[in-house]
C-alpha cells in the first residue's frame, strides 16, 4: 500500500506541474497538421500532376495519393486558391475521403494583404501570412497578429490587442473569397476584404536624375 500510495503521489505532482501557468501551446501549422486528425478531419498536403477540372490529387502529410471529387465544393464555390500543381493544400473531405467539401489553396492564401485604414484611408493595413503558421500586422499598432491556421475549412487567427496585458485573442473566419490578388473573410459581426499587397517601387543606386535645361522648356 505504502508503494502504491508514493507512486500516486508522484503522478499528482507531475500533472500539477505540467497544469501550472501554461499558454496555448503552438500548433505546427504547415508541416504537422494532420497530425491532429483526432479533432479536425481536414487533409493537408500537396496537388499532384494528376488534378484535373473536377479531381484533385491529393499527395497528402501521411504519404498517401488521394483522388477527390470537387465537384461539390465547386457547386457551393468553396474552392479557394485555385488548382496548382506543387501548391500546398487543406480539404476538407467527406467520410469516405472520396470527396470534398472545401478547398483551400495555403500558397495562394500566403503574403501581404492589406486595405485602406478604415478610420481615414491614408495609408493601408493589414496582415501578413507566413510560412509555419506566422503572422504579422502590416501598420497596425493596436492588433498584433500572432498565428494562424485553416481547421475544419475555417482561418483561425490569434491576436493581441493593446492594452490587453498580451491576452492572447482567437478569432475564427469563414473564408469568402481568395485567389491571386483578393482575400475576404468574415465572422458573424465583420467582413475583412484585403487585396494583396503590390511591391514598393524601388530605385537603384546608379540612377541619375538630370538637372533642368532651358532647353527642356522650349516650346
Amino acid at each position: 500500500m505504502k508503494k502504491i500510495g508514493i507512486i500516486l503521489m508522484v503522478a499528482a505532482t507531475v500533472l500539477t506541474m505540467g497544469s501550472c501557468g501554461n499558454k496555448t501551446a503552438a500548433v505546427p501549422f504547415d508541416n504537422g497538421d494532420s497530425a491532429n486528425q483526432s479533432v479536425d478531419s481536414t487533409l493537408y498536403g500537396i496537388c499532384g500532376e494528376a488534378t484535373s477540372m473536377n479531381m484533385l490529387q491529393l499527395i497528402t502529410d501521411t504519404g498517401d495519393t488521394l483522388m477527390l471529387d470537387i465537384s461539390y465544393a465547386q457547386e457551393r464555390n468553396h474552392v479557394f486558391g485555385g488548382l496548382q500543381t506543387g501548391d500546398r493544400m487543406a480539404v476538407m473531405p467527406n467520410t469516405s475521403a472520396t470527396e470534398a467539401t472545401i478547398v483551400i489553396n495555403q500558397s495562394t492564401l500566403l503574403g501581404n494583404w492589406v486595405m485602406p485604414n478604415p478610420i481615414d484611408g491614408s495609408d493601408e493595413v493589414g496582415i501578413s501570412i507566413k510560412e509555419g503558421g506566422v503572422a504579422e500586422s502590416i501598420e497596425q499598432g493596436s492588433i498584433i497578429y500572432r498565428t494562424w491556421r485553416l481547421v475544419k475549412g475555417r482561418l483561425e487567427i490569434v491576436l493581441v490587442r493593446d492594452g490587453a496585458a498580451d491576452v492572447e485573442e482567437l478569432n475564427i473566419y469563414d473564408i469568402q473569397k481568395l485567389t491571386a490578388d483578393s482575400l475576404v473573410y468574415s465572422d458573424s459581426e465583420e467582413t475583412f476584404e484585403y487585396s494583396r499587397q503590390k511591391p514598393k517601387e524601388t530605385y537603384g543606386d546608379d540612377v541619375v536624375l538630370e538637372d533642368d535645361s532651358f532647353d527642356d522648356f522650349k516650346m
